[in-house]
C-alpha cells in the first residue's frame, strides 16, 4: 500500500512534469488534466473488484468499456502508446469514445463518464510527458481503501491550490472549515435530499456525505445515501469536471450533478418533485444575467446573487432547511428588489438565523465582506438571531493563515438555543421590517459597532472595485424601474 506521503509526492510529481509541457497553462489546466487522468485508473481499478466479484459468484462479467479503451490496456508498461503516436489517439480515439458512451440504467457509471469527457479536451502536447505522468499514476490503487480515502484528501488539497494560484478558479472553491461549520449546523439526516444549486467542486456535497457515512449503518441506508441523497448544478465545464471526480473519489459512485445554468430555470415552473429537504449554497456573486434569464424570477435583477436566493426558497421542500453564502451588501442594500426578496424570507419562510463571516475568509480569491443567511420552511420568522465570527487573539485572516474550525467553535456551541451572549444578540422580526430589511448584523449589535479590522491595501482595493460594482448594478436597476413606471 501506497503511503499517504508517498501519494502525495506521486501527485506532485506528476504536477511537476505537466507544469513543463507547452499546452498546459497554470495550475488550472494540470489540475484538470490530472482529474480525467486519475478518474480513469480509478475506473479501471473498480471495473476489476466488479469482475473479482463476479467472478466468485460463478457469473461472467462483462466490461463496461470496449477493450482498447480500457485503462490497462491502452497504457500497458510495454504495449501502449507514447509520444505523438499517444496524443494522437487520446485526442482522435479515446476522449471522443468516452464522451460517446450511454448507460443502459440509472446508476450506469458510463453516463458519468460521458458527462466528464464531454466536458474534456487534452490540453498536453508532449506524448512523451503525458506518458510520464501515465507512469506515476500506475503506482496508486483505487482498489485499496486507505489508498482512495488518503487520495481524496490529497485531491482537496490540490484543488485549493488551483485556486490559489490565479485568475477566476477561486469562485469554485469554499474554505473548508467554514463549509464544515455550515453543515455540522444544519445536520443533515440519512433519506434527506441535500442539493447545492451552484456545487462548484462540491465541497458542500461532500461534507454532507462525510457528515453522513458514520450514520449508514445497513446496505438499505448506504444506498439510499449514495444514490438517492446528493444532487446539483454547475455551469461552468471545469468545476463540473472537477466536482465529479471529487465526489467519485470520496465514494459517491453516481453523483446526481447536472451541467446546466441553474438560473435558467422558470421558477415559477419548479414543482414538488424539483424541490429538496436541505440547500446548502455559496453561489457566485457580483456576476450578471441577460435580461431573458431575469424574466424567470418574480424579482428581477442582474444581480445573480438575489435569483439564486429566489431559486432556493422555491426548491425548498415544506420543512426543508438551507444555508445560504452572501455578500455583505445583500443584507443592508433596501432598493427594491433586495428589500422584496429580503421580505420575502422573513415573513413567507423562518429567516432564523444571519452569521456574518471575519473579512478576509474567502481570501486570496475575493477580499468582499460575506455572511450566511439559514432560513427553513417550518413556519414565518419571529426573531433572528444575529452571531458575529470573531478572530481570534485579534489576529486577522490573510492568505496564508485562513479560518479554521476553532473560529467557530462557539458558534457550534450557541446554535441550537440561540444564546445572546458579547457576539451574539436576538432582534424580533418587526424590527428587521421597519429597518427596511436591513439584515447586517452590526446595524443591531447591541455592544456598539464592529471593531474596524485594518486589511491590507489590495484587499480595500478590492473591495472599493466590489462595492463600485454592486454600486452600478443598483443604478441600472433603478434605470430599468423608472422606465417601467
Amino acid at each position: 500500500m501506497t503511503s499517504k506521503s508517498n501519494l502525495t509526492n506521486l501527485i506532485n510529481q506528476c504536477c511537476d512534469i505537466l507544469r513543463t509541457d507547452d499546452g498546459i497553462s497554470g495550475a488550472v489546466h494540470y489540475t484538470e488534466t490530472l482529474s480525467w487522468l486519475l478518474y480513469l485508473k480509478f475506473f479501471d481499478d473498480k471495473e476489476k473488484e466488479r469482475k473479482a466479484q463476479y467472478e466468485l459468484t460463478g457469473e461472467d462479467y462483462h466490461a463496461l468499456l470496449k477493450k482498447e479503451y480500457q485503462w490497462s490496456v491502452w497504457t500497458d508498461p510495454k504495449k501502449g502508446k507514447s509520444g505523438k503516436e499517444l496524443t494522437k489517439w487520446v485526442n482522435e480515439e479515446l476522449i471522443p469514445y468516452l464522451a460517446s458512451l450511454k448507460g443502459t440504467k440509472e446508476g450506469d457509471p458510463r453516463d458519468i463518464i460521458s458527462a466528464i469527457f464531454k466536458n474534456v479536451q487534452n490540453r498536453v502536447n508532449s506524448g512523451f510527458l503525458l506518458h510520464q505522468v501515465i507512469e506515476k499514476i500506475h503506482q496508486i490503487h483505487f482498489d485499496v481503501g486507505d489508498e482512495a480515502f488518503s487520495l481524496s484528501h490529497i485531491y482537496e488539497d490540490l484543488l485549493r491550490n488551483m485556486g490559489e494560484g490565479g485568475g477566476n478558479a477561486g469562485e469554485y472553491y469554499t474554505p473548508r472549515p467554514l463549509i464544515k461549520a455550515i453543515v455540522d449546523l444544519i445536520d443533515p439526516k440519512i433519506g434527506e435530499t441535500i442539493y447545492d444549486p451552484a456545487c462548484g467542486t462540491c465541497g458542500f456535497l461532500i461534507q454532507a456525505h462525510l457528515h453522513l457515512e458514520p450514520k449508514a449503518k445497513t446496505t438499505e441506508a448506504r444506498k439510499i445515501l449514495n444514490n438517492k441523497t446528493f444532487y446539483g448544478k454547475e455551469k461552468t465545464p471545469l468545476p463540473y469536471v472537477l466536482g465529479l471526480m471529487n465526489m467519485t473519489l470520496h465514494g459517491v459512485d453516481y453523483p446526481k450533478i447536472e451541467k446546466k445554468n441553474t438560473l435558467g430555470d422558470d421558477i415559477r415552473q419548479i414543482d414538488d418533485r424539483d424541490k429538496y429537504n436541505i440547500i446548502l449554497a455559496n453561489p457566485p456573486f457580483g456576476g450578471k444575467e441577460q435580461e431573458l434569464i431575469q424574466k424567470n424570477f418574480p424579482v428581477e435583477s442582474n444581480a445573480t446573487e438575489l435569483l439564486f436566493l429566489q431559486h432556493i426558497e422555491k426548491c425548498l421542500k415544506v420543512d426543508g432547511r438551507a444555508a445560504v453564502v452572501v455578500p455583505e451588501g445583500v443584507l443592508f442594500q433596501t432598493n427594491a428588489s433586495y428589500q422584496g426578496v429580503k421580505k420575502k424570507l422573513l415573513t413567507e419562510c423562518n429567516l432564523h438565523t444571519v452569521v456574518s463571516l471575519p473579512a478576509g475568509i474567502f481570501l486570496p480569491y475575493a477580499a468582499v465582506k460575506t455572511s450566511v443567511l439559514f432560513f427553513d420552511k417550518t413556519k414565518k420568522t419571529k426573531d433572528v438571531w444575529f452571531y458575529e465570527v470573531r478572530l481570534i487573539d485579534g489576529k486577522k485572516l490573510t492568505k496564508k493563515n485562513g479560518a479554521t474550525e476553532e473560529h467557530f467553535t462557539e458558534l457550534l456551541k450557541l446554535y441550537k438555543k440561540r444564546s445572546e451572549s458579547d457576539n451574539s444578540w436576538l432582534v424580533p422580526v418587526d424590527k428587521v421590517l421597519e429597518s427596511g430589511c436591513n439584515l447586517s448584523a452590526g446595524h443591531y449589535n447591541p455592544h456598539g459597532p464592529e471593531e474596524i479590522e485594518l486589511r491590507e491595501p489590495e484587499e480595500y482595493a478590492q473591495e472599493i472595485k466590489d462595492l463600485l460594482a454592486e454600486a452600478m448594478k443598483n443604478v441600472d436597476e433603478l434605470i430599468g424601474e423608472l422606465n417601467l413606471k
